[in-house]
């Protein structure tokens, strides 16, 4: 199994709206992403147009898409990204590539984009993405507690980062 990242194309909407809007993957996406065609072709433009400050990418496996992952700057000065959007798309889950991915984009991010510092924040229901972000790297910082509405309850905010020397020799 070869598993890449590549910058999401308009060819891509199609394939990403269907993942976004899965009844497996939506529940687990922040509230605040696109979920409309307009929507996520106006992402995948701008990480075009501003590819050093935000971008869209596409986990393909041996070539085919299977999911996807975005950053966006949050601080220039101090180089800090935030991470966000990741899906894996339900027909390719068990098989660890979002822990791939997940370490081609640090990678990415901090050596070729000169990030220092990357951060996520995790719905604190979703105890599967906080395993993969522990796996991939990410160092758990802390949590807002009860810090966003969803489902109708309040639902904490758990906190990651990994910064550049976490991924040097």
């Amino acid at each position: 199994m070869s598993v890449s990242i590549r910058r999401a194309e308009a060819g891509d909407v199609d394939f990403l709206l269907e993942l976004i809007t899965h009844e497996d993957v939506d529940p687990f996406m922040a509230v605040v992403r696109p979920r409309d065609r307009d929507g996520v072709l106006a992402e995948i433009e701008r990480s075009q147009a501003e590819p050093e400050e935000y971008g869209r990418f596409v986990i393909e496996v041996d070539g085919e898409p299977a999911g996807l992952m975005g950053f966006e700057v949050a601080n220039r000065r101090s180089r800090i990204a935030n991470l966000g959007s990741l899906a894996v798309h339900p027909s390719h889950r068990g098989r660890r590539l979002a822990d791939e991915a997940a370490r081609l984009f640090q990678r990415h991010l901090i050596f070729d984009l000169g990030y220092h510092r990357l951060q996520l924040e995790i719905y604190g229901f979703n105890e599967r993405a906080q395993r993969h972000a522990e796996r991939a790297g990410f160092v758990r910082e802390g949590a807002r507690r009860k810090a966003y509405d969803r489902h109708g309850e309040w639902v904490d905010g758990v906190i990651y980062g990994l910064v550049r020397e976490d991924l040097e020799p």
